[in-house]
């Protein structure tokens, strides 16, 4: 298998954590610990400077990598997740740890889950996203 690399790439972007690689970017579901340097070069290949992620508050697990929130939710909704458990957020690796979690998505607005607005607005939920963004992305 022939490989070309892609200038300004650190680290190589997997497929599952065994390491198949994959040359273009594709939605991963992130259940063990990544290097923030990893997220860093999908934002410079996606976005400049943001990784689009979604969260499971309640399986410790997020997937990340897709060009929508709702692509990487419908990714977790096959996976098992329960909608009212996902939260979207975007990540921005080359900003300070206290800034770089933005909890912003059009899939965080569900009025009868008491969420009306993009924002997550349940501090609980927010510390339960940073815990697990905390855990799941190592410095």
């Amino acid at each position: 298998m022939q490989l070309t690399a892609i200038p300004g790439i650190r680290n190589r972007v997997f497929k599952t954590i065994l390491g198949e690689l994959v040359s273009t970017l594709e939605i991963i579901i992130i259940r063990d610990p990544i290097s923030k340097a990893m997220l860093q070069d999908m934002a410079s290949i996606q976005f400049g400077d943001m990784v689009k992620a979604v969260v499971d508050v309640e399986a410790d697990m997020m997937a990340i990598g897709g060009e929508l929130h709702s692509d990487e939710e419908a990714v977790l909704l096959d996976e098992g997740s329960r909608q009212s458990n996902l939260w979207g957020i975007n990540l921005y690796p080359d900003k300070p740890s206290e800034e770089w979690i933005e909890f912003d998505s059009m899939i965080n607005v569900r009025p009868s889950g008491g969420n009306r607005s993009r924002m997550v607005e349940s501090g609980e939920i927010r510390k339960a996203i940073t815990r697990i963004v905390q855990r799941l992305v190592e410095n």
